[in-house]
Parts: C-alpha cells; sequence; structure tokens
C-alpha cells in the first residue's frame, strides 16, 4: 500500500519516538552508575534517609520507570504498525497514545513527593518528556490533510 509523504513522515517520527524513549529508559541506569542526580535528588528530600533507604527507593524509581519505558516502546511498536498497516483507526490511536504518554510524561515531571519537592529530579522528569515532542509531530503528520494534486 502506497503511503502519503504525511503517513511516512509520521511513520518516521514515531520511530523517532520509540528511540527516545529506549534511551530515556535507559538514561536512570547511565545516572545511577554515574552521576547519582536520582539518589542526590532523594537524599536531599529526605535527608533522614540512610543509605541503604536512598538505594530502596532509587531501585523502586528504576522499576516503575522501566516499566513505563516497556509499556511505551509497546506502544510505539503497535501505533506505528498500524499506521503501516493502513489500518482506519491508526489516527484516533495514535491520538490516545500521545495524550496517555504525555500525561504520563507530565506526572513524571510535575508530581511532589511528601518531601514537597518533585519526585524525579528535573533533569529525568524533563527527559521523560522528550518523547512526547516526536508524539505531537506524528499526530500533527497523521492529521494534516494532504495537498491537492
Amino acid at each position: 500500500m502506497t503511503k502519503t509523504p504525511g503517513e511516512r513522515s509520521a511513520i518516521a517520527a514515531m520511530y523517532t519516538g520509540l528511540g527516545l524513549t529506549a534511551l530515556v529508559t535507559i538514561v536512570p541506569y547511565v545516572d545511577r552508575a554515574t552521576t547519582h542526580l536520582l539518589a542526590d535528588h532523594i537524599r536531599a528530600g529526605y535527608p533522614a534517609y540512610g543509605q541503604a533507604r536512598v538505594d530502596s527507593a532509587v531501585t523502586a524509581y528504576l522499576v516503575l520507570l522501566s516499566v513505563i519505558g516497556g509499556f511505551g516502546v509497546i506502544a510505539w511498536l503497535w501505533t506505528t504498525w498500524a499506521v503501516r498497516a493502513g489500518k482506519r483507526w491508526a489516527r484516533p490511536a495514535a491520538m490516545v497514545m500521545f495524550v496517555l504518554g504525555t500525561s504520563v510524561g507530565l506526572t513524571g515531571l510535575l508530581t511532589k513527593d511528601t518531601s514537597g519537592d518533585t519526585g524525579l529530579p528535573p533533569a529525568l522528569g524533563w527527559a521523560g518528556m522528550a518523547p512526547c515532542l516526536a508524539g505531537l509531530l506524528a499526530v500533527a503528520l497523521l492529521w494534516r490533510r494532504p495537498r491537492p494534486v
């Protein structure tokens, strides 16, 4: 089936979003091994926590972020497949996935924990929003009307 230029560009944006989601899912593990941004953020918010409790909180965040990232990868693959297959419901499904993904990203970015600070350090929260930009582009390209020839 021949794809319109908008559909081909949307698929490229979706693959970009898939790559960004995979990258953002790995970033907290890289942080744990190098900069300890998440651990420092938790320690600053909860100064009474000992190292074992900070490590436990970091591990909990890693599990949570990995599950969210895994669902994100599945959503990108499923939606990209639907667009490539020319499914009639692909555009609404892409819109729903965009809204869900953006909601999850904003939750990670803005939700405050009991310390009064955001649960994630701002750098990790903003990184979680990166795939949403690709999603916005993909949705815009999918819903754009083709130009008359």
